[in-house]
């Protein structure tokens, strides 16, 4: 048996990653190894220039099941830019309103994608966290907790618990879920760290580019997951 922190995540609009250009930034459809990370880190209080507390939490595994992935938004909206040289001044309305003095302001569109109405069981294992410590900092986090933005805050309590069990597909059975959720608690995929094949389910992997490397200047790797679906098609 092994010891799992089991928690929820609901929102009624969320992000997570996927293509970051600067003309489009896209969204995946579960939350990957960065945001899962990320999140617990807010919890904890461990700012993004702390090595040894980034280390701690890097050392994490985590089973996402997919409840709801809720449905696709595209958010358009403008950006000013300026040109290189105006990048010397003090502030960024500095910058513009010297451009604009010169008639230099270029407007552009930008894209950016969401996800309205999701719903996800996470199960987390490992790492050099105490899970009690993880679970008292879900349930009085230290900073606010969001899914991918700031504008994407949780609609429901995380309600993290520590569980024993055979694998991460039995962990996330325990996950408690908001009172509002009707229909199958099943969810429809599974995205596993999980090593070994776990019976009932069809297992396939994908590579994703979530591996945090370096937190202050936003390098990530790529890395396998695994899906676990179950077998017949069901959810």
């Amino acid at each position: 048996m092994t010891e799992f922190l089991v928690f929820t995540l609901a929102a009624q609009v969320a992000s997570f990653g996927g293509l970051a250009g600067h003309e489009r930034r896209g969204s995946d459809t579960w939350p990957g190894r960065s945001a899962l990370i990320g999140l617990l880190g807010a919890a904890l209080g461990t700012r993004r220039d702390d090595a040894d507390g980034q280390a701690a939490l890097a050392g994490l595994s985590f089973a996402v099941g997919a409840l709801e992935t809720g449905a696709p938004l595209r958010d358009y909206h403008t950006v000013q830019t300026v040109p290189q040289k105006y990048k010397r001044p003090a502030t960024r309305a500095d910058a513009l309103r010297m451009a604009a003095d010169e008639g230099n302001v270029n407007t552009t569109i930008t894209l950016r994608d969401y996800r309205c109405g999701v719903l996800y069981a996470v199960a987390a294992w490992g790492g050099g966290v105490p899970l009690e410590t993880l679970q008292s900092a879900l349930e009085r986090p230290h900073y606010t907790l969001y899914l991918g933005r700031k504008s994407c805050p949780l609609s429901a309590p995380l309600a993290p618990q520590i569980v024993a069990a055979a694998d991460p597909v039995e962990a996330l059975g325990h996950a408690r879920l908001p009172r509002w959720q009707s229909g199958s608690a099943a969810p429809h995929f599974i995205a596993s760290e999980w090593p070994d094949d776990i019976a009932g389910f069809h297992h396939t992997a994908e590579w994703r580019h979530d591996e945090p490397v370096d937190r202050r200047a936003w390098h990530f790797a790529a890395r396998q997951v695994r899906f676990l679906r179950r077998l017949g098609g069901a959810p």
